[in-house]
Protein backbone atom coordinates (compact mmCIF):
# COMPACT_ATOMS: atom_id res chain seq x y z
CA UNK A 1 0.00 0.00 0.00
CA UNK A 2 1.40 3.42 -0.65
CA UNK A 3 1.80 5.84 2.00
CA UNK A 4 -1.44 7.79 2.34
CA UNK A 5 -1.40 11.74 1.88
CA UNK A 6 -3.71 14.21 3.17
CA UNK A 7 -5.26 17.25 1.94
CA UNK A 8 -5.71 20.73 4.01
CA UNK A 9 -6.81 24.05 3.15
CA UNK A 10 -4.42 26.21 1.58
CA UNK A 11 -5.83 29.00 3.58
CA UNK A 12 -4.06 32.30 3.35
CA UNK A 13 -5.20 35.04 1.48
CA UNK A 14 -5.34 35.30 -3.05
CA UNK A 15 -3.85 38.33 -3.78
CA UNK A 16 -5.85 41.63 -5.68
CA UNK A 17 -4.49 40.63 -9.11
CA UNK A 18 -6.28 36.74 -8.97
CA UNK A 19 -10.09 36.51 -10.95
CA UNK A 20 -13.12 36.39 -8.64
CA UNK A 21 -14.65 33.47 -11.14
CA UNK A 22 -14.40 29.99 -9.00
CA UNK A 23 -16.01 26.48 -9.16
CA UNK A 24 -17.92 27.16 -5.17
CA UNK A 25 -21.63 26.56 -6.12
CA UNK A 26 -24.53 25.91 -3.51
CA UNK A 27 -27.65 24.26 -5.02
CA UNK A 28 -30.77 23.17 -3.82
CA UNK A 29 -29.08 19.47 -3.70
CA UNK A 30 -25.86 19.64 -2.98
CA UNK A 31 -22.83 22.43 -2.33
CA UNK A 32 -19.61 22.20 -3.51
CA UNK A 33 -17.21 24.25 -1.69
CA UNK A 34 -13.48 24.27 -3.70
CA UNK A 35 -10.01 24.25 -1.68
CA UNK A 36 -9.50 27.31 -3.08
CA UNK A 37 -12.16 29.23 -0.87
CA UNK A 38 -10.70 27.89 1.82
CA UNK A 39 -8.37 30.70 3.17
CA UNK A 40 -8.04 32.73 6.49
CA UNK A 41 -11.17 35.36 6.29
CA UNK A 42 -13.62 32.60 6.15
CA UNK A 43 -12.68 30.92 9.77
CA UNK A 44 -13.99 30.69 12.70
CA UNK A 45 -12.77 31.01 16.26
CA UNK A 46 -14.62 28.67 18.69
CA UNK A 47 -15.31 29.27 22.56
CA UNK A 48 -12.97 27.22 25.10
CA UNK A 49 -10.11 26.34 21.87
CA UNK A 50 -7.43 28.57 22.54
CA UNK A 51 -4.65 29.40 19.37
CA UNK A 52 -7.04 27.44 17.29
CA UNK A 53 -9.11 28.65 14.01
CA UNK A 54 -12.00 26.05 12.00
CA UNK A 55 -12.83 26.40 8.67
CA UNK A 56 -16.65 25.02 9.36
CA UNK A 57 -18.18 22.97 6.50
CA UNK A 58 -21.08 21.82 7.25
CA UNK A 59 -23.56 22.55 9.23
CA UNK A 60 -27.65 22.02 9.94
CA UNK A 61 -29.24 23.75 7.63
CA UNK A 62 -33.19 24.70 7.26
CA UNK A 63 -34.23 22.56 4.00
CA UNK A 64 -30.50 21.08 3.73
CA UNK A 65 -28.06 19.61 5.89
CA UNK A 66 -30.27 18.13 8.92
CA UNK A 67 -28.00 15.54 11.39
CA UNK A 68 -24.19 17.00 11.11
CA UNK A 69 -21.69 19.35 11.34
CA UNK A 70 -17.85 19.17 9.76
CA UNK A 71 -15.04 21.52 10.87
CA UNK A 72 -11.93 21.41 9.73
CA UNK A 73 -9.38 22.54 12.77
CA UNK A 74 -5.96 23.84 12.63
CA UNK A 75 -4.31 24.23 16.17
CA UNK A 76 -1.13 25.62 16.51
CA UNK A 77 1.44 24.58 19.06
CA UNK A 78 0.55 25.18 22.31
CA UNK A 79 -3.11 25.31 21.46
CA UNK A 80 -6.21 23.43 22.42
CA UNK A 81 -9.41 22.88 24.77
CA UNK A 82 -10.06 20.98 28.04
CA UNK A 83 -13.79 21.65 27.38
CA UNK A 84 -14.21 21.43 23.50
CA UNK A 85 -17.56 20.08 23.02
CA UNK A 86 -20.34 22.57 24.22
CA UNK A 87 -23.25 20.33 24.14
CA UNK A 88 -23.77 16.97 25.47
CA UNK A 89 -25.90 15.28 22.80
CA UNK A 90 -23.07 15.48 20.52
CA UNK A 91 -20.81 12.59 19.53
CA UNK A 92 -17.69 13.32 17.16
CA UNK A 93 -15.31 11.67 14.53
CA UNK A 94 -11.58 12.88 14.76
CA UNK A 95 -9.25 12.62 11.67
CA UNK A 96 -6.04 14.06 11.69
CA UNK A 97 -4.64 14.76 8.40
CA UNK A 98 -1.27 17.00 9.49
CA UNK A 99 0.66 16.51 12.86
CA UNK A 100 0.43 16.02 16.16
CA UNK A 101 -2.78 15.77 18.15
CA UNK A 102 -3.16 14.69 21.81
CA UNK A 103 -6.02 13.42 22.60
CA UNK A 104 -7.70 12.36 25.84
CA UNK A 105 -11.14 10.26 26.38
CA UNK A 106 -12.52 9.39 29.48
CA UNK A 107 -9.21 9.21 31.59
CA UNK A 108 -7.22 7.38 28.34
CA UNK A 109 -4.70 9.26 26.78
CA UNK A 110 -3.84 9.01 22.85
CA UNK A 111 -0.90 10.60 20.41
CA UNK A 112 -2.85 10.57 17.16
CA UNK A 113 -0.40 11.57 13.79
CA UNK A 114 -1.74 12.08 10.07
CA UNK A 115 -4.29 9.22 9.24
CA UNK A 116 -5.48 8.90 13.34
CA UNK A 117 -8.80 8.20 14.06
CA UNK A 118 -11.04 8.64 17.33
CA UNK A 119 -14.41 7.88 17.80
CA UNK A 120 -15.88 9.69 21.01
CA UNK A 121 -19.12 8.81 22.14
CA UNK A 122 -22.11 11.61 23.44
CA UNK A 123 -21.45 12.86 26.67
CA UNK A 124 -17.70 11.45 27.59
CA UNK A 125 -15.44 13.61 28.54
CA UNK A 126 -12.33 14.60 26.31
CA UNK A 127 -9.44 17.48 25.63
CA UNK A 128 -7.38 17.82 22.80
CA UNK A 129 -3.94 19.49 22.68
CA UNK A 130 -1.16 20.49 20.24
CA UNK A 131 1.70 19.68 22.47
CA UNK A 132 4.24 19.82 19.39
CA UNK A 133 6.42 22.36 17.60
CA UNK A 134 4.06 22.70 14.26
CA UNK A 135 0.85 22.66 13.22
CA UNK A 136 -1.87 20.28 14.19
CA UNK A 137 -4.84 20.03 11.14
CA UNK A 138 -7.94 17.60 11.84
CA UNK A 139 -11.62 16.95 11.13
CA UNK A 140 -14.17 17.01 13.48
CA UNK A 141 -17.25 15.37 12.68
CA UNK A 142 -20.29 16.19 15.21
CA UNK A 143 -24.27 14.34 15.53
CA UNK A 144 -26.51 14.47 17.61
CA UNK A 145 -26.54 11.09 19.15
CA UNK A 146 -29.86 9.19 18.30
CA UNK A 147 -30.05 6.45 21.10
CA UNK A 148 -32.42 3.72 21.02
CA UNK A 149 -34.01 1.23 23.83
CA UNK A 150 -32.03 -1.88 24.11
CA UNK A 151 -29.08 -0.73 22.48
CA UNK A 152 -25.96 0.46 24.53
CA UNK A 153 -24.32 3.59 22.77
CA UNK A 154 -20.83 2.93 21.34
CA UNK A 155 -17.42 2.85 23.13
CA UNK A 156 -14.86 5.47 22.59
CA UNK A 157 -11.87 3.45 20.41
CA UNK A 158 -8.80 5.50 18.80
CA UNK A 159 -7.18 3.62 15.57
CA UNK A 160 -5.38 4.86 12.85
CA UNK A 161 -6.12 4.27 8.17
CA UNK A 162 -2.83 2.17 8.36
CA UNK A 163 -4.28 -0.38 11.00
CA UNK A 164 -7.64 -0.76 8.97
CA UNK A 165 -7.72 -2.71 5.96
CA UNK A 166 -9.80 -1.15 2.72
CA UNK A 167 -12.78 -3.57 1.99
CA UNK A 168 -12.70 -4.68 -1.96
CA UNK A 169 -16.34 -2.83 -3.73
CA UNK A 170 -17.90 -6.10 -5.27
CA UNK A 171 -17.20 -5.88 -9.45
CA UNK A 172 -14.78 -3.52 -8.87
CA UNK A 173 -11.54 -5.63 -9.68
CA UNK A 174 -9.36 -3.62 -6.93
CA UNK A 175 -10.29 -0.03 -8.32
CA UNK A 176 -12.86 0.80 -5.57
CA UNK A 177 -12.08 -0.02 -1.94
CA UNK A 178 -13.56 1.42 1.32
CA UNK A 179 -11.58 1.80 4.30
CA UNK A 180 -14.66 1.40 6.94
CA UNK A 181 -13.41 2.73 10.93
CA UNK A 182 -16.84 0.73 12.20
CA UNK A 183 -18.59 -2.61 11.48
CA UNK A 184 -21.50 -1.78 9.29
CA UNK A 185 -23.64 -4.08 11.30
CA UNK A 186 -23.16 -2.44 14.24
CA UNK A 187 -26.07 -0.83 15.30
CA UNK A 188 -24.79 0.92 18.42
CA UNK A 189 -23.47 3.47 15.87
CA UNK A 190 -25.69 6.08 14.19
CA UNK A 191 -23.00 7.96 12.20
CA UNK A 192 -20.20 6.33 9.78
CA UNK A 193 -17.27 8.33 8.60
CA UNK A 194 -15.19 6.04 6.41
CA UNK A 195 -12.62 6.71 3.44
CA UNK A 196 -13.48 5.95 0.28
CA UNK A 197 -10.25 4.61 -2.30
CA UNK A 198 -10.47 4.83 -6.41
CA UNK A 199 -7.69 4.10 -8.58
CA UNK A 200 -7.76 5.45 -11.67
CA UNK A 201 -10.65 4.23 -13.53
CA UNK A 202 -12.70 2.90 -10.90
CA UNK A 203 -16.10 4.14 -11.00
CA UNK A 204 -19.27 4.19 -8.90
CA UNK A 205 -21.13 2.79 -11.75
CA UNK A 206 -24.25 4.00 -11.09
CA UNK A 207 -26.06 7.19 -9.94
CA UNK A 208 -26.90 6.58 -6.02
CA UNK A 209 -29.83 8.10 -4.97
CA UNK A 210 -30.44 7.08 -1.19
CA UNK A 211 -31.51 8.60 2.28
CA UNK A 212 -28.31 9.53 3.26
CA UNK A 213 -26.54 12.70 3.72
CA UNK A 214 -22.98 12.99 2.90
CA UNK A 215 -20.43 15.20 3.22
CA UNK A 216 -16.91 14.21 0.95
CA UNK A 217 -14.08 15.80 1.50
CA UNK A 218 -10.97 15.29 -0.87
CA UNK A 219 -8.10 14.01 0.52
CA UNK A 220 -5.71 12.86 -2.68
CA UNK A 221 -6.35 13.15 -6.28
CA UNK A 222 -8.87 14.20 -8.36
CA UNK A 223 -12.11 12.85 -10.31
CA UNK A 224 -15.21 13.90 -12.48
CA UNK A 225 -18.06 13.79 -9.42
CA UNK A 226 -21.57 13.45 -10.56
CA UNK A 227 -23.86 15.60 -8.06
CA UNK A 228 -27.46 15.95 -9.06
CA UNK A 229 -27.30 16.71 -12.69
CA UNK A 230 -23.97 18.38 -12.69
CA UNK A 231 -20.71 16.60 -13.71
CA UNK A 232 -18.39 18.35 -11.85
CA UNK A 233 -14.05 18.40 -11.50
CA UNK A 234 -12.88 17.72 -7.97
CA UNK A 235 -9.60 17.74 -6.77
CA UNK A 236 -7.53 17.46 -3.26
CA UNK A 237 -9.41 19.93 -0.55
CA UNK A 238 -12.83 20.10 -2.18
CA UNK A 239 -15.70 19.75 -0.26
CA UNK A 240 -19.10 18.14 -1.82
CA UNK A 241 -22.04 18.43 0.88
CA UNK A 242 -25.38 15.93 -0.23
CA UNK A 243 -28.23 16.60 0.93
CA UNK A 244 -30.24 13.17 1.28
CA UNK A 245 -31.59 11.92 -2.02
CA UNK A 246 -29.42 13.70 -4.26
CA UNK A 247 -28.26 11.59 -6.81
CA UNK A 248 -24.36 10.80 -6.98
CA UNK A 249 -21.68 9.04 -9.58
CA UNK A 250 -18.10 9.59 -9.93
CA UNK A 251 -15.42 8.66 -12.61
CA UNK A 252 -11.45 8.85 -10.95
CA UNK A 253 -10.17 9.85 -14.21
CA UNK A 254 -6.88 11.63 -12.42
CA UNK A 255 -3.37 9.93 -12.78
CA UNK A 256 -3.45 8.70 -9.20
CA UNK A 257 -5.36 7.52 -6.24
CA UNK A 258 -8.69 9.33 -5.64
CA UNK A 259 -9.55 9.53 -1.81
CA UNK A 260 -12.15 11.04 -0.11
CA UNK A 261 -13.45 11.23 3.52
CA UNK A 262 -17.02 9.97 3.46
CA UNK A 263 -19.75 10.57 6.46
CA UNK A 264 -23.18 9.17 6.22
CA UNK A 265 -25.77 8.76 8.53
CA UNK A 266 -27.00 5.58 9.19
CA UNK A 267 -28.73 2.42 11.09
CA UNK A 268 -31.89 4.95 11.89
CA UNK A 269 -35.37 5.48 10.96
CA UNK A 270 -36.26 8.45 9.51
CA UNK A 271 -37.92 11.10 11.88
CA UNK A 272 -41.29 11.38 11.35
CA UNK A 273 -41.45 15.23 12.40
CA UNK A 274 -38.91 17.53 11.56
CA UNK A 275 -38.12 19.44 13.74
Amino acid sequence: MAVPTYAKPIAGHPPQTQLMTDRAVFKEAYAFIPRGVMRDIVTSRLPHWQDTRAWIIARPLSGFSETFCQYIMEVAPGGGSEAPEPDPRAEAVLFVVEGSLNLTVAGSYHSLKAGGYAYIPAGAVWSAANRSEATVTFHWFRKAYEAVDGIPAPDPFVTSETDVAPVAMPGADGRWTTTRFVDPDDMRHDMHVNIVNMQPGGLIPFAETHVMEHGLYVLEGQAVYRLNEDWVEVQAGDFMWLRAFCPQGCYAGGPGPFRYLLYKDVNRHPKLDRF
